[in-house]
């Protein structure tokens, strides 16, 4: 299973719609409706219209998933810990970033003016499919997890590192690019390894394995519900691999993982 949500111009009215995607000679086309997931209730109520595939380049794309929370992971691959002259974690680093921070595939991410250094960073993030809490030390996590999406954990590292604590440098608005899929059709929950790679302005700056991760999903799935309850819609992106790095405005960011497409976006001066 693939979808997306995208923008539809029905009577005169753009309206949110939820579509399969699929592989059409080489791109990705919003192939049939698909009725909105449960979470989102303002797409449950919008009855369906008819539709026409459409790659999904011709498409007004949002981000396709509407979280009660982003729980995000830290320094989850030894190289990028080691980049930014910190320790290897001895157990997962955790840090929230609010919804208000989700921003739609192509969308302008917005450089705030108290920050000197805004950096990318791009990450392979878990879409939860099913309420969990307490997860067994043997208990597959898998049935728990819809699919996966692409994010750009959007970082002011001069804020973050005066703070102290990230939640400001980590959450202004349009500093969580989400998407343009999501998929179950990779599985890196069970071992099987995906690469995630960031272009920026065109050249690979990012380049990493999920094989390399610190954390295992299932180990983050279990240590994170001990903690907190995770809902249906809930993104976990799960870390970032060495190269992040700082960027202008002007500056054009893609970012690309296996089987999910490419995420791309524009930054600018607020």
């Amino acid at each position: 299973m693939r979808y997306c949500k995208f923008l539809s111009l029905e009577n005169g009215t753009f309206v949110p719609r939820y579509a399969f995607v699929e592989l059409r000679s080489g791109a990705l086309w919003a192939a049939e409706p698909m009725d909105a997931p449960e979470e989102d209730i303002a797409g449950q109520s919008i009855p369906p219209a008819d539709f026409q595939p459409r790659p999904l380049a011709d498409l007004h794309l949002l981000a396709p998933v509407v979280p009660s929370k982003i729980l995000c992971v830290g320094r989850n691959y030894r190289d990028h810990a080691a980049e930014l002259g910190n320790e290897v974690p001895k157990e997962p680093l955790l840090f929230f970033k609010p919804p208000s921070s989700l921003l739609a595939p192509n969308g302008i991410i917005r450089m705030p003016a108290i920050s000197h250094r805004v950096d990318y960073e791009g990450e392979l993030a878990i879409v939860i499919g099913r309420r969990c809490r307490n997860l067994a030390p043997d208990e597959d996590v898998r049935p728990y997890i819809r699919g996966y999406v692409i994010v750009n954990d959007v970082t002011a590292r001069d804020i973050q590192k005066s703070d102290g604590q990230w939640t400001r440098g980590k959450g202004f608005d349009t500093f969580c690019p989400t998407g343009p899929i999501v998929s179950n059709e990779i599985d890196p929950a069970s071992g099987a390894p995906v690469t995630v790679t960031t272009r920026l302005n065109g050249v690979v700056k990012q380049q990493g394995s999920t094989a390399d991760f610190i954390f295992p999903i299932a180990h983050l799935l279990r240590y994170i519900t001990a903690a907190f309850t995770l809902e249906p819609g809930d993104l976990i992106p799960t870390g970032t691999p060495a190269g992040v790095g700082s960027v202008q405005p002007g500056d054009r960011i893609q970012i690309e993982v296996d089987g999910l497409g490419i995420l791309e976006n524009v930054f600018a001066a607020e």
